[in-house]
């Protein structure tokens, strides 16, 4: 499949949640907590405005759609989907 038949839904709801962190570390034995309630597109953008070195931090819940996206979205896939969307 080519890059370009992909379908996205980037309207489906989604959530952008971080976790707790102590110089800039996970707290492992915590849980994450709610940023930003909206769409996938949405999320993926306020993702993107924070700072590189936090990012890993954040993590986007949303439907999952296909292989392309999972229930829980690492960072890494949420900067892909960042990058997709351009083309999309």
């Amino acid at each position: 499949m080519e890059e370009t038949d992909v379908q996205m839904n980037f309207d489906a709801p989604a959530v952008l949640r971080k976790w707790p962190s102590l110089k800039k570390q996970r707290i492992s034995n915590t849980s994450s907590y709610l940023v930003s309630d909206g769409t996938l597109d949405e999320c993926i953008r306020q993702f993107m405005s924070k700072p590189a070195s936090l990012r890993h931090l954040y993590e986007i819940h949303t439907v999952p759609q296909g292989e392309a996206v999972s229930a829980v979205l690492s960072p890494e896939q949420i900067a892909e989907l960042a990058r997709l969307r351009d083309f999309l």
